[in-house]
């Protein structure tokens, strides 16, 4: 069991949990996950680790209530059964710095996307790299940890859905309104808002990294569950990436993927929620 320190609301679905895990950060680099199980009989969860204290062993997670497990996750309180992890590769630039020293480096976060850009942010951040980040959300409320990414950004561009903060569009219209000349990018949201990132940043020959997020089980390559194409080739998200090229993705599989499930997640959802009433 791992002592939960907090588990709080952030908006209207998405929750912060800061965990006990002094084996699991010591070794934990921007753009890693962990998998968390709330008990013994839950299903596992992957959660990119968006920040960290390695002295204190400190784990912080950002999550968001889609079905009945990250349901259950937000009512845990005091303990969770497990935190496996870190788990994945780092993110390429926060493992070599020094090979990018000199590039302009835009992220694209689209909703909680934004997780695992806030530790590589602040990580390059750190180490005096001028980052400019472009966030994205349908409106104001849904924007997470504002403060702490304008801390570590060299400036933050925000765009939304009814034009409530920044500019009215999505984050491709701030990508293409933007007068900087950037070397790369790096663009972590749903998939269909990565692959629509990529689709542009292809035709202004921008190099793209993205974070895929598909279904996983067991996070060791061993289930098959996350896989994806890359190049023609099949890949492993949780071993293989979870970055890759993004002007290599195959979106359109990726998202045809995402939906095998739907019908089976809708009934345990109605499931769930009438035992909990």
């Amino acid at each position: 069991m791992y002592k939960v320190l907090s588990n709080k609301q952030l908006n209207e679905n998405s929750y912060e949990m800061v965990v006990e895990a002094p084996l699991s950060v010591q070794k934990a680099m921007p753009g890693q996950f962990v998998i968390v199980m709330a008990t013994e009989e839950s299903e596992k969860i992957p959660l990119t680790i968006y920040d960290y204290d390695k002295e204190k062993g400190l784990i912080y997670l950002i999550y968001q209530v889609v079905g009945a497990s990250t349901d259950e996750l937000s009512s845990v309180k005091g303990e969770i059964f497990s935190v496996e992890g870190p788990l994945g590769n780092a993110n390429v630039i926060c493992k070599e710095p020094e090979k990018y020293e000199g590039k302009k480096i835009v992220y694209v976060a689209g909703g909680v996307g934004i997780a695992p850009i806030y530790p590589q942010a602040k990580y390059l951040s750190e180490r005096g790299f001028k980052v400019d980040i472009i966030y994205g959300a349908r409106t104001e409320s849904l924007f997470l940890i504002k403060d702490k990414i304008e801390q570590v950004a060299n400036k933050v561009i925000y765009a939304t859905n009814d034009g409530s903060r920044g500019i009215k569009g999505f984050v491709t219209d701030a990508l293409e309104q933007s007068t900087e000349k950037y070397d790369i990018c790096v663009a972590i949201g749903p998939v269909i808002m990565m692959k629509n990132v990529c689709e542009l940043t292809k035709k202004m020959n921008l190099q793209t990294i993205v974070s895929m997020n598909p279904l996983m089980v067991d996070g060791s390559g061993m289930c098959g569950a996350c896989r994806c194409k890359v190049d023609g080739e099949t890949k492993f998200a949780c071993v293989n990436g979870p970055e890759f090229d993004g002007h290599k993705i195959d979106f359109d599989l990726a998202l045809k993927r995402m939906n095998i499930y739907k019908e089976e997640e809708k009934i345990m959802w109605e499931e769930y929620k009438s035992k909990k009433q």
